[in-house]
């Protein structure tokens, strides 16, 4: 059998000193039900990953990705994940999101804790590991 690894691209939105998260469905057979994670998705066959993180968040967030950096690369068994990053230019209630259960604009120290509040879920929501961790990394490159 073939395992071959899945390519995914995916993007780090920052506004005034937060980071905007998704927070995936909540739903069991998916990678990391119900905890916050970063926007982005699958490489079709044929693009490249800043074509797919384009396309990714358009179709998630109706976001126009435009001057977006690429951040670094993730690589295990399972996947390799193409991170960029980017400024997010409008406001948040001007985004719409058609995947996940909910967004917002979480705090370093919100990442740094590992847990979010959401107003949709009506609770605290742990955020996914990888995620937390390239947010992590993110952060202290800025420093």
């Amino acid at each position: 059998m073939n395992n071959q690894l899945v390519h995914v691209s995916v993007t780090i939105l920052y506004q005034k000193n937060k980071f905007l998260m998704q927070l995936r469905d909540n739903i069991p057979n998916i990678i990391a039900p119900g905890c916050w994670a970063l926007f982005g998705g699958h490489i079709e066959p044929g693009e490249t990953p800043e074509i797919a993180v384009q396309r990714e968040v358009m179709e998630e967030i109706g976001y126009k990705l435009t001057d977006f950096i690429q951040f670094g690369i993730y690589s295990d068994e399972k996947a390799v994940r193409y991170v960029f990053h980017a400024p997010l230019l409008v406001p948040i209630n001007q985004l719409v999101l058609s995947e996940g259960w909910d967004l917002d604009l979480l705090t370093a120290e919100d990442i740094q804790k590992g847990e979010c509040y959401s107003a949709k879920a009506g609770e605290v929501r742990p955020l996914a590991t990888l995620p937390r961790k390239i947010m992590l990394d993110f952060i202290n490159s800025l420093s």
